[in-house]
């Protein structure tokens, strides 16, 4: 009886035991499933085509999984407008909160990044960190920093924004009030939609106002400022955020799941050509192998390494802001370098192409976007090794010319020939183990085996003179 107690009291235990395995079990998948996922997306550097594909790709993919939070953690100068266009764009049509956080200590969001900053859902910053300066810069009359999506700002029948008051610190065109005016009505309508200060938005495109961290938390420009990441995450956690019209959501953020976007090797391989220098490389390099291969027709190398390299070259400054004035100057530059070889003009052409070269590669591209000009130090060393390279090849060309001919008909000239047989004005002469027939361009009749100077050559016949 006892034996079948105590069996008993065992089979309960180990009911029990399995039970609470189950339940813990249970638990920590559940736990686990819901787990809250956050998504961080860098932006670092200047806002070109490569990381605006990346940002909307990573966006799209957060989406689809329905996390509960997406955090750009950005430091920037500022960007291209069609760049900044998309990355914009894409946090307007988001499912899913976006949190705008400049980060670390002695971060920026400049220029374009204030827009991003504004277009989020929220907004923070780390102490020592600055937003601002969002004055749009346009290269050649091109596109300005408008975004699609909102209408033109209030107080304005024709979309100035600005009650049709004439803007303060735009440029003197009308070209740049309408860039201004269209940029103070986007920006200011990103405010008003997210409820964040507008007019201090207005001044920072008007007069390129910046402001730090604190000053932005008390003008409303932020929402929060946080030391690092863990503290963004634990202020945000229960705050309830409009994602849009028809989305309201309560923040969970207790023990989050982060996640950190990774760059693939296309993403990398576009951010490495898209940047200026590197796209300037690629432009010379084609440049010199094409011409290489000119030089030596037929090796084939700089015509391969030529073509493949001035293709990448054409992808990356077709993302690029390039000024069409400073590529003139860099072709026109090239161009009178390779005259110099064909119509000599005592190194002034030469001069000229290096001069004209130069400044071409200072403004093939225009560093006021942030981050998109091509280093001085580069343009410097790339334009004297240019320079070098011609002169050497002045001076070769020139010793050359100097040197006296070694082959054909004029390497004859100033040399000495023997006379076979008396004669007074044509005969025959020995030069070089040939017979030649000779004319006399000297008034005395030339004797047997004296010896005479070929003057000239036409036609298979030497005029020649006699030695004095």
């Amino acid at each position: 009886m006892s034996g079948n107690r105590l069996a008993g009291m065992a089979l309960k235990i180990r009911k029990t035991s399995l039970a609470l395995a189950l339940s813990l079990i249970s638990v920590t998948l559940f736990s686990a499933v819901h787990a809250a996922e956050v998504h961080i997306i860098d932006i670092e550097g200047g806002i070109g085509p490569a990381t605006s594909s990346f940002f909307v790709r990573k966006l799209d993919a957060a989406q689809a999984r329905n996390v509960e939070l997406v955090v750009i953690r950005m430091d920037t100068p500022g960007g291209l407008v069609d760049a900044m266009r998309d990355v914009v764009s894409g946090i307007l049509g988001s499912q899913v909160p976006v949190v705008t956080f400049v980060t670390p200590s002695g971060a920026r969001a400049a220029s374009a990044g204030t827009y991003i900053a504004y277009a989020s859902h929220l907004a923070a910053m780390s102490p020592a960190t600055n937003i601002g300066s969002s004055t749009p810069v346009s290269i050649g009359g091109g596109d300005s920093l408008p975004i699609p999506g909102f209408e033109d700002g209030p107080g304005s029948e024709d979309g100035d924004g600005n009650g049709g008051e004439t803007p303060t610190s735009a440029p003197g065109s009308a070209m740049g009030h309408k860039v201004i005016n269209d940029s103070v009505a986007y920006i200011r309508g990103l405010a008003e939609l997210r409820g964040r200060n507008a007019d201090w938005a207005e001044k920072s495109v008007r007069e390129a106002l910046n402001v730090t961290a604190s000053e932005a938390l008390e003008l409303n420009v932020i929402n929060l400022v946080a030391n690092d990441m863990e503290e963004l995450l634990a202020s945000l956690d229960g705050q309830t955020v409009k994602v849009n019209e028809d989305i309201t959501v309560q923040l969970d953020l207790t023990d989050p799941l982060i996640t950190v976007a990774e760059r693939t090797w296309r993403d990398n391989f576009l951010e490495k050509i898209t940047d200026p220098n590197i796209a300037y490389l690629l432009l010379m390099v084609g440049i010199y192998a094409l011409i290489f291969e000119f030089y030596s027709p037929g090796v084939g190398i700089g015509a391969v390494v030529g073509v493949i390299t001035l293709l990448i070259a054409a992808y990356a400054l077709q993302m690029l802001p390039v000024n069409y004035v400073g590529l003139l100057l860099l072709v026109l530059g090239l161009g009178l370098m390779a005259t110099e070889a064909f119509v000599p003009s005592y190194g002034i052409f030469a001069i000229g192409g290096v001069v004209s070269f130069g400044f071409g590669s200072l403004l093939l591209f225009d560093d006021e976007f942030g981050g998109f000009g091509v280093s001085m130090g580069l343009v410097v060393g790339v334009a004297i090794s240019t320079g070098i390279v011609t002169f050497y090849t002045l001076t070769m060309a020139l010793k050359q010319r100097r040197r006296l001919a070694t082959t054909g008909s004029e390497a004859l000239i100033g040399k000495t020939a023997v006379v076979m047989s008396d004669f007074e004005k044509r005969g025959k002469v020995r030069f070089g183990g040939e017979i030649w027939n000779a004319v006399n361009s000297g008034s005395d009749p030339l004797q047997s085996g004296s010896e005479v100077t070929i003057e000239s050559v036409e036609n298979l016949n030497l005029t020649v003179k006699q030695e004095s």
